[in-house]
């Protein structure tokens, strides 16, 4: 019922997710990236407890491919679970469980995975991890372009409903987080227009947090 990637930005170190699918709130499920650590995609008849548990592993110190070995070894029902997970130095690792459903795969490259289950074909995931490898710009641009590369490519074998983007970056809270619960229409654009609306006041909302007394005017009303 999902697409997904999990990726890292080789120049700025920044860590990022992308996610959509015919459920509802996949985003608030699935996905999971903490800063100097990594990223991680939990979906596919989903336990949320995976992704921070594999988050943990490689903040102890285990490589992506470690982490996600040492996780499935440790919990139940694993072969119904598909992770995604990829480290600070851009190594990567998939988990795929063969009760994965529908048409099920996996892509992968340095700093990027892809995975998808009830998929419309069995290219998905590769197109994705192209698209995120043939784009340029902030690692958020790169997310987005990488969805419509695997939407392009088919995506899932129904329509989508929800999608979720989050980026982390040196903080201890997602410097972005957006997500599309629901709509009829497509979700990975809903998520498109807020990325143009939220990538240029994503600093100011960091330095808010971090020195109020230097941050920029709110730019609404009553902000004089």
């Amino acid at each position: 019922m999902t697409f997904s990637l999990v990726a890292r930005c080789a120049d700025t170190g920044m860590f990022g997710l992308a996610i959509s699918s015919s459920s509802p709130a996949v985003a608030a499920r699935c996905s999971f990236a903490r800063a100097s650590v990594g990223a991680v995609a939990s979906q596919n008849v989903t336990d949320p407890s995976l992704g921070p548990l594999t988050l943990d592993l490689m903040e102890q110190g285990k490589t992506a491919p470690e982490a996600i070995a040492e996780m499935t070894a440790r919990v139940e029902f694993i072969e119904y679970r598909q992770v995604l997970a990829v480290d600070t130095a851009g190594r990567t690792a998939i988990h795929s469980g063969p009760n994965s459903l529908g048409i099920w795969t996996q892509a992968q490259a340095e700093n990027v995975a892809s995975g998808g289950n009830l998929l419309d074909n069995d290219g998905v995931p590769q197109a994705i991890v192209d698209g995120f490898l043939s784009a340029s710009g902030h690692i958020g641009d790169r997310l987005i372009a990488a969805m419509r590369a695997g939407l392009d490519a088919g995506g899932e074998a129904g329509p989508v409903h929800s999608a979720g983007m989050k980026i982390v970056d040196k903080v201890s809270w997602p410097v972005a987080d957006l997500r599309c619960d629901w709509t009829e229409g497509c979700p990975i654009e809903a998520i498109a227009t807020a990325w143009d609306i939220y990538k240029p006041q994503l600093d100011a909302y960091i330095q808010r947090a971090l020195d109020p007394r230097e941050a920029p005017s709110y730019g609404v009303p009553g902000d004089e």
